[in-house]
């Protein structure tokens, strides 16, 4: 991580985690379904106010879902018909954004669906795609990135009967784990205010202090096993690259979208802002009291300890779905998506958001080809190389080339979004099964919020 900071954040890091017993990852619990029904789930999702201990001594001022600090994990069924009562006790607006969730537009939960000061929003969808790590956000208009900053972040699986079968972790907070990852910048008395310099604006918000699941390098006890992780990039505008200390070997399994194909040995995993990843670890050949530390880059993020013997047999499945590839002889309309710019003047196809001007119009179940380019380099002396991560609402779709090339092995599943560095070409296969009016934007958040959006309407 690239840290002015880093000495006294890695020893701030340090004194940390001398008491183990206060430091232990917490687990976000799984959102209770109110509906008892079969193929029915409803949920209760109150949008507060919160004061949190991030540093000890030190009460932090922030906004969580039923709770001080992020979000409880949403987990449905594939075919569920589902409810969620949203109920906004801010004295501001909100939005819900349901971040890789194929639902109508109008319960996209997008900058129109806006849910005011002590109101609320009863959104209803019916689950119709595979097994994945999704989560939700606001979405709202130019306050995005302060809101989702401030602790406005949750996790939603999605289950199906192949991920039911599949030999793989299960056990909720055990061995199967999620994880939020973010970066804050603290304060002297431990607030994060969301104060933008020029850097910010022009990069997006980057903190100092890398937390997971709200907890500044906590400990994870696990078993001498095998352990899914679920990863989310929860941050405004980092990029991490994933990689554990003693170069142990990890197998992807599931991108954005769903599961891979194939489980693909890897040793490190880079994830843009809002990209998820999930990943098997095999520690059955640790001994009790072993440590692995999970890194971005060389930086230390958390630490994981065997503290138990296992039992469990089970193993890393080499085949895990079939994905029915898009064929591209199919594809109807291509389109150009041209991310250019920085700062206050970010853009795509040369355009800011506007809430009166719908930018693309496609037809329902229509297969497009569109060709994403990031030209925000050579942007004159203030520039250097801006990445832009691209997030498509109402879809998951496939990545079919990068510069001309065949995309890595773990880009080839489902994907809501793509990182484009300056100067890449990133071509994707999109198929829109929704009606209505959705997104595209950079998920740097403040390049979003800047104006680096636009709309579609599908009919």
């Amino acid at each position: 991580m690239d840290n002015p900071n880093r000495q006294a954040v890695d020893s701030g890091i340090m004194n940390n985690t001398k008491d183990e017993k206060k430091n232990k990852l917490p687990i976000p619990p799984l959102l209770e379904d109110k509906n008892p029904e079969e193929g029915k789930a409803e949920f209760d999702l109150n949008v507060q106010y919160g004061k949190k201990e991030f540093i000890e001594g030190q009460e932090t001022e922030t906004l969580g879902y039923n709770g001080d600090y992020l979000g409880p994990i949403i987990r449905v069924d594939k075919g569920d018909d589902v409810k969620i009562n949203v109920a906004n006790t801010l004295d501001e607006p909100t939005t819900v954004h349901w971040h890789g969730l194929e639902v109508p537009g109008e319960m996209d939960g997008g900058p129109h669906q806006v849910v005011d000061p002590k109101s609320s929003w009863q959104p209803y969808f019916t689950i119709d795609q595979p097994a994945a790590t999704l989560w939700y956000h606001p979405h709202l208009l130019h306050k995005t990135g302060e809101q989702v900053y401030k602790g406005l972040a949750g996790l939603f699986y999605i289950e199906d009967e192949k991920s039911k079968e599949l030999n793989i972790p299960k056990e909720h907070g055990v061995n199967d784990i999620p994880l939020v990852v973010q970066d804050k910048r603290f304060t002297q008395d431990g607030q994060i205010p969301y104060e933008l310099g020029m850097r910010d604006v022009m990069d997006g918000f980057k903190g100092d202090t890398v937390l997971v699941n709200g907890a500044i390098a906590p400990e994870l006890d696990v078993k001498s096993e095998v352990v899914r992780l679920r990863l989310l990039n929860g941050s405004n505008a980092r990029a991490y690259d994933f990689n554990f200390s003693d170069n142990l070997a990890f197998y992807q399994i599931a991108s954005d979208g769903g599961f891979l194909e194939n489980s693909i040995e890897m040793h490190e995993v880079s994830l843009a802002p809002a990209e998820r990843a999930e990943i098997l670890v095999d520690f059955s050949d640790y001994n009790i009291g072993d440590k692995v530390v999970l890194r971005d880059g060389s930086y230390e993020v958390m630490t994981i300890t065997i503290t138990e013997e296992s039992d469990s047999s089970s193993s890393i499945p080499e085949e895990l779905v079939d994905i029915v590839q898009y064929d591209r002889d199919d594809v109807v309309t291509t389109r150009d998506f041209v991310m250019s710019g920085m700062g206050p003047m970010v853009a795509i196809n040369g355009k800011q958001m506007d809430m009166d001007r719908i930018d693309e119009y496609l037809n329902l179940n229509e297969l497009e080809e569109w060709v994403v380019t990031n030209e925000s380099a050579g942007m004159g002396m203030m520039s250097g190389e801006t990445p832009h991560p691209l997030h498509v609402h109402g879809v998951q779709f496939q990545v079919i080339e990068r510069n001309g090339g065949e995309p890595p092995l773990n880009e080839q599943g489902w994907k809501d979004t793509v990182m484009v560095e300056s100067g890449e070409e990133v071509r994707l296969l999109v198929k829109f099964k929704q009606k209505g009016l959705f997104m595209y934007h950079c998920h740097i958040l403040e390049h979003e919020d800047a104006g680096m959006m636009g709309q579609f309407l599908v009919e």
